[in-house]
C-alpha cells in the first residue's frame, strides 16, 4: 500500500527542505483565504514555477484555501478558483462548504480535499462528503487508533491524519476563543493562539490549555495497517529546519513500512527518534491516538510549561543600549550559541506579549560561551523568556525548487464577477411547525422546568445520553412541552464511536415524535436518511454558514432552517441573505440573540485534572470551565463569564425581514432569576449588563 508523506511548505525554503528530504506532496497557502496568513506564503508567480517543478519531480502540490469566507468576499473567492483551475494544482485544501459549493458548481475538474477544520470524525461525515465529490478527508486530529479502523472499514474515501506538529486545545474547527476576544477568528486564518496564554486560577496561575506537540512517529506502523493513505506534518508557520528535520524522520520509517521488514522499522524508528530531538518544538505527545477516551491528559498538558517553540536560551537578566539597539544580557545551559541572523522568539514574564525578532548583533560575555549579549526588540527586558526558533545557517543545503527567473510566470486572478447560486429552500419554513418568536436552548431536561413559565415558541434540547434517556423512559414525569415543541441540538462533534448508539437514540426519539434537529456535522445528516419526509432539520451555527453558496449547499443536504454561526455579524448575515434576491429566505434564519459562545470545545474531562471552575487572563477577563455530558465520554467546554448579547437588537432584525430568534441558555447551569432578567430585556428592547457584542457590530478584524 502506497502511504503519502505530506509536507508544510509555508515559504520557498520551506519547499526546498520538504523536497529535499523526499516529501512526496507538499501544501502551501497564496495570499488569501488560507489558515496561515502569518505565514510568507508564496506569490502567483513563485506557485507557478514551483509547481512546473514538483510536477517534474514527480510530486504533487497542494493549495490550502482553507478557511471561511464572508458575503462580500464572493467574487475574490471566485477569481482565485478560476486562477487555479487554469493553473491546476494537484488539489484545495477545503474548509468552507460554500468553496466546496462554487468548486462543483463552476470549476469541477478541481480536486478537492476536506480539511481537518471541517470536524470530520465519523464515517459517516467522509461518506457524506465523498458524495458531495470530495475525495479526500482530512481527519479530526482527536481521534485514537481504534476510531481511525473503524473509519477506514466503513468508508471508501482517501483518509489523511496529521502525524507531527502542533496541536490545538479545542477540537477540530470547532474554537472561537481567537475570534471572541476581537474577531480575529481561526476559521480566517487569524489565530492568536488563545490556547498558549498564561491563565490565572486565584493566587495560582498557569498554562492549563497549551498543549505539546504530536509526535506519531512510533506509532506509523499501525497507522499504516489501519489504511490511512496520506500522513501529514503541521508546520506551515515553522522554519526550513524543522520541516527538513521532521520529514526526514518520517521518510525513514514509511520507507522502511514499505520495505516490509520489522527489524528495519524498529531501526528507522530509533534513528528517526534521534533526529526529532532537534526539531526546535515543544515536548511531544500521542495525544489521543493510544485511547480515544484520553484518560491520562497530562500527557499532553502541563500547566508549568508555557508552550512556547523553540529552545530555551534563558532569561534575560539586564538590558543596555548598543549603539542603536537594544540588547539583552542572557546565561544559558544550552549549547547553543545564537548568531547575528538567528531567529529568537521573547515571551514576557507574564505573557502579555510573544514576538518574533532577528537577531542583528550577538557578542558572547564569556569564554565559555554560556552567556552572551543579543539584539532584543522593544518591549521586553529583565525576566522575559527568550527561545531560539530558527538558525541563519541551515544545517542541510537544498537544491532549490524554484529556481531562476520566475517573471515569466505573470499570470494572476481577474476581476470577474462570482454567479449567484441557487437554493433548494423555495419557501419559508412552516410557520405551523416553527411559529414566528423566541426559541430558548437549554442543556437539560431539568431547564425545561424552569423556563416554561414565560411560554417560549419551542425548546432547543441538547442532545446527550442523560438527555435522551430521560425523553425516552416509559412512565417518566409529565414534562412542561409536548414533543412536537421540543426541538433536540445534537453537538458538533461527532466522533465514530458515537455513529452507533447516535443512531439508534435518533430513531427512537422520531418514533417517539421528536421530529425536529439541529444537525452541526456533515455526519448528521445521514442519521435521517429513512425518514427525512417527516422529519424537519435546522443546520446549525457549526455548519458555517457564512456566505450564500455555503447556504445553497447545506440546503441542498436537506435543511430547512439556519442558524447563523455566533461568530457572524449584521452586515455579512444580510449580504449573505440578499445575495439570493429572495426575500423568503430571510425567514428560514433563526438568529442566535443570546448565549455564552463555546470558546473551546475539548474531548477531555479536564475536571479530573484541574480543580477550579472559574479562571481569568490577563486583562481580567473571567472565564468557567465546563463539563459536558457526550456520548461515550465526558467533555470539557470553556466559556466567556460575559455573554454574547443582541437581544436589545431584535425589533431591528425584525424590521429586516427576520422573524425566528434564539437564546441560548445552554452554556451555564440556569437560574430562573436569570432567565426572568432575560427575558424583561427581550421585552423591554433594553441592553444587559455586562455583555459582549462578539463580532455583530464590528466584524471580523482585518488588519486595515
Amino acid at each position: 500500500m502506497y502511504i503519502e508523506l505530506l509536507a508544510p511548505a509555508g515559504s520557498p525554503q520551506a519547499l526546498d527542505a520538504a523536497v529535499g528530504e523526499g516529501a512526496d506532496a507538499v501544501y502551501l497557502g497564496l495570499k488569501n483565504f488560507n489558515a496561515r496568513l502569518r505565514s510568507a506564503n508564496f506569490t502567483y508567480s513563485q506557485f507557478e514555477a514551483a509547481l512546473r517543478s514538483i510536477r517534474r519531480m514527480g510530486k504533487k502540490i497542494y493549495v490550502t484555501v482553507n478557511t471561511v469566507f464572508e458575503q462580500r468576499e464572493a467574487d475574490r473567492v471566485y477569481q482565485l478558483l478560476k486562477y487555479l483551475n487554469v493553473i491546476g494544482p494537484d488539489a484545495l485544501i477545503v474548509q468552507d462548504f460554500g468553496l466546496v459549493s462554487m468548486i462543483r458548481s463552476e470549476f469541477p475538474s478541481l480536486k478537492i480535499h476536506a480539511s481537518t477544520q471541517m470536524n470530520i470524525a465519523s464515517a459517516r461525515g467522509a461518506n457524506a462528503l465523498s458524495k458531495k465529490g470530495i475525495s479526500r478527508i482530512v481527519l479530526a486530529r482527536e481521534l485514537g487508533l481504534e476510531e481511525l479502523r473503524l473509519i477506514r472499514a466503513e468508508t471508501n474515501a482517501e483518509l489523511e491524519v496529521f502525524v507531527h506538529g502542533a496541536l490545538c486545545i479545542s477540537a477540530s474547527g470547532l474554537c472561537l476563543f481567537s475570534s471572541y476576544l476581537g474577531g480575529k477568528s481561526a476559521n480566517r486564518g487569524m489565530c492568536t493562539q488563545a490556547c498558549r496564554r498564561l491563565f490565572r486560577q486565584g493566587a495560582q496561575e498557569g498554562y492549563y490549555f497549551s498543549p505539546a506537540d504530536l509526535q506519531l512517529l512510533e506509532h506509523l506502523p499501525d497507522i499504516a495497517a489501519a489504511g490511512i493513505n496520506a500522513l501529514k506534518i503541521e508546520g506551515r508557520m515553522k522554519s526550513a529546519d524543522y520541516v527538513g528535520n521532521v520529514v526526514s524522520a518520517y521518510r525513514l520509517v514509511i520507507d522502511a513500512i514499505m520495505e516490509g521488514n520489522e527489524e528495519a522499522v524498529r531501526e528507522s524508528i530509533n534513528r528517526g527518534q534521534k533526529i526529532l530531538m532537534g526539531d526546535f518544538a515543544r515536548s511531544k505527545t500521542a495525544f489521543n491516538f493510544n485511547t480515544a477516551k484520553n484518560e491520562k491528559a497530562l500527557d499532553w498538558l502541563n500547566p508549568e510549561k508555557d508552550g512556547g517553540t523553540g529552545i530555551f536560551l534563558g532569561a534575560i537578566t539586564k538590558t543596555q543600549t548598543r549603539g542603536d539597539l537594544k540588547c539583552a544580557f542572557v546565561r544559558s545551559s544550552s549549547r547553543l550559541i545564537p548568531a547575528e541572523g538567528d531567529s529568537i522568539r521573547l515571551h514576557r514574564y507574564d505573557d502579555s506579549n510573544r514576538l518574533s525578532h532577528k537577531i542583528k548583533h550577538a557578542e558572547a560575555a564569556d569564554k565559555k560561551g554560556s552567556a552572551y549579549w543579543i539584539s532584543i526588540p522593544e518591549g521586553f527586558g529583565k525576566g522575559d523568556r527568550i527561545y531560539l526558533i530558527q538558525t541563519k545557517a541551515l544545517s542541510r543545503r537544498y537544491r532549490p525548487v524554484i529556481s531562476g527567473d520566475v517573471s515569466a510566470f505573470k499570470r494572476a486572478p481577474g476581476f470577474e464577477k462570482a454567479p449567484v447560486p441557487s437554493i433548494q429552500t423555495a419557501k419559508t419554513v412552516s410557520r405551523k411547525t416553527f411559529p414566528e418568536g423566541l426559541y430558548v436552548s437549554v442543556s437539560s431536561v431539568n431547564d425545561l422546568f424552569i423556563v416554561q413559565a414565560l411560554k417560549p415558541e419551542k425548546i432547543m434540547l441538547k442532545f446527550t445520553r442523560k438527555n435522551a434517556e430521560q425523553l425516552l423512559k416509559e412512565n417518566k414525569k409529565p414534562l412542561p412541552f409536548k414533543a412536537s415543541d421540543i426541538i433536540i441540538v445534537l453537538d458538533p462533534f461527532f466522533p465514530q464511536g458515537d455513529a452507533e448508539y447516535l443512531q439508534e437514540a435518533c430513531t427512537r426519539l422520531v418514533d417517539s415524535g421528536y421530529m425536529q434537529f439541529v444537525v452541526n456535522n456533515m455526519g448528521h445528516f445521514s442519521l435521517f436518511r429513512g425518514f427525512r419526509q417527516d422529519v424537519e432539520l435546522i443546520a446549525g451555527p457549526w455548519l458555517y454558514t457564512f456566505n450564500s453558496w455555503a447556504l445553497s449547499f447545506i440546503a441542498s443536504l436537506g435543511a430547512e432552517g439556519f442558524i447563523p454561526p455566533l461568530e457572524n455579524n449584521r452586515q455579512n448575515l444580510e449580504r449573505t441573505m440578499d445575495a439570493f434576491n429572495n426575500r423568503v429566505i430571510r425567514s428560514n434564519v433563526f438568529i442566535p440573540v443570546f448565549a455564552w459562545p463555546p470558546l473551546f470545545r475539548i474531548r477531555s474531562f479536564l475536571k479530573s485534572i484541574y480543580n477550579f471552575k472559574t479562571f481569568s487572563d490577563n486583562s481580567g477577563e473571567n472565564f468557567s470551565l465546563v463539563s459536558i455530558d457526550s456520548i461515550n465520554d465526558n467533555s470539557s467546554l470553556v466559556i466567556p463569564e460575559k455573554p454574547f448579547s443582541i437581544t436589545d437588537k431584535i425589533p431591528f432584525l425584525k424590521e429586516a425581514g427576520f422573524k425566528r430568534f434564539i437564546i441560548d441558555l445552554s452554556g451555564l447551569p440556569l437560574k430562573k432569576s436569570d432567565y426572568k432578567d432575560l427575558m424583561r430585556s427581550v421585552q423591554n428592547n433594553t441592553p444587559l449588563p455586562r455583555i459582549s457584542r462578539f463580532n455583530w457590530k464590528n466584524g471580523f478584524y482585518s488588519g486595515d
